[in-house]
């Protein structure tokens, strides 16, 4: 791998990092392709038996539909038994568990990548271009107090069998947050919200979700502490304030459900420009390159970090079709099934 100098490396195999790599392997390109850890690994921490909100022909990939046993909407498991079987349809090469450290343009204009194979030897390799796959949620939103690395902690809603009969005080109220509430609350925990707003934001909860979580809150089965923040949380409970007044809720568990971050560090290191709260990169939308000739983004990496939600896999499926023609010079005509706003 050393000596060969591909015509592009991805970085990333989430849903359209694979995507890309079909089309790249279809049109006979030299690739190699790359994720720090597995295949749609930021799919495989979404909770046991969580459905998609898209519908099952938005997030069907490379042409293959996606069949579910019930026809409904897709689970966790579901697409990720999906995201298996394209890349053994496809025969993909994926490097899991190795990571791109580095990336550097050199002085003949192709990169040279390092890479660090998990328990083997750092190694080197060239690339025309290299597209970055890397997505916009590596890692949690920090709270920034006292008490928030304690075990019973944690950014990751998981099997809600573990909440059974325990306090469990939730810090958030988006979408996440509400339906990791309803799943605890119905399996037996006692489960409080603190939201920082005055209401939760209808537009960015799943609309079949929203009469529940108003309805429980009203009959108070899940109390809703609105406009306060979490200032300390200690093994017992958690201390919140509104305003000037602060008061504590007990709390065995505490799920931090306030968003996650882009991890954009190659993104700076190769010098793409970022720009605005969320450091978006900067690219071309008609060939999802960006201000560095070679360096393309593509997938939910192009949102940097979203506070509200706005780019999601049904709507990245187009920047395949840009990429492809971008570095084979070849002109791609644009699927029109692809979906340019999100489902509703």
């Amino acid at each position: 791998m050393n000596s060969e100098v591909f015509d592009a490396v991805i970085v990333g195999a989430g849903p359209i990092g694979i995507e890309l790599a079909v089309r790249l392997k279809q049109a006979k390109l030299r690739y190699a392709h790359f994720d720090a850890r597995q295949v749609g690994y930021t799919i495989s921490w979404f909770p046991p038996l969580t459905h998609f909100f898209s519908s099952n022909e938005r997030i069907a990939i490379a042409g293959v539909p996606l069949q579910t046993a019930t026809q409904e909407k897709a689970t966790r498991e579901e697409y990720l038994a999906y995201l298996r079987s394209i890349v053994l349809q496809f025969d993909l090469k994926i490097h899991t568990y190795e990571p791109v450290t580095s990336i550097a343009r050199q002085a003949d204009g192709a990169f040279a990548l390092t890479t660090r194979p998990r328990g083997g030897q750092t190694r080197m390799m060239r690339a025309k271009n290299v597209i970055l796959c890397t997505g916009g949620t590596d890692r949690p939103r920090r709270l920034g107090i006292p008490g928030e690395n304690l075990p019973h902690v944690s950014s990751y809603f998981q099997d809600p069998h573990a909440y059974f009969q325990q306090n469990t005080l939730i810090i958030g109220g988006k979408n996440s947050a509400v339906e990791s509430a309803l799943r605890c609350h119905h399996a037996g925990a006692r489960v409080t919200i603190s939201y920082r707003r005055e209401r939760l934001p209808q537009k960015s909860i799943k609309y079949w979700l929203m009469p529940e979580i108003e309805g429980l809150n009203e009959s108070k089965r899940i109390a809703v502490h609105f406009s306060t923040v979490p200032v300390a949380i200690t093994p017992t409970h958690v201390t919140l304030r509104r305003q000037n007044d602060t008061f504590d809720v007990p709390a065995d568990f505490v799920l931090s459900l306030i968003g996650y971050e882009q991890d954009n560090a190659l993104l700076k290191q190769v010098g793409v420009e970022l720009h605005g709260e969320s450091q978006t990169p900067r690219f071309d939308p008609q060939t999802m390159q960006t201000n560095i000739p070679g360096i393309y983004v593509a997938g939910t990496a192009v949102g940097g970090t979203q506070d509200r939600y706005t780019v999601f896999i049904e709507n990245c499926h187009v920047h395949v079709d840009r990429i492809v023609s971008a570095v084979t010079g070849r002109h791609t005509i644009i699927d029109a099934a692809t979906y340019s706003e999100p489902e509703s």
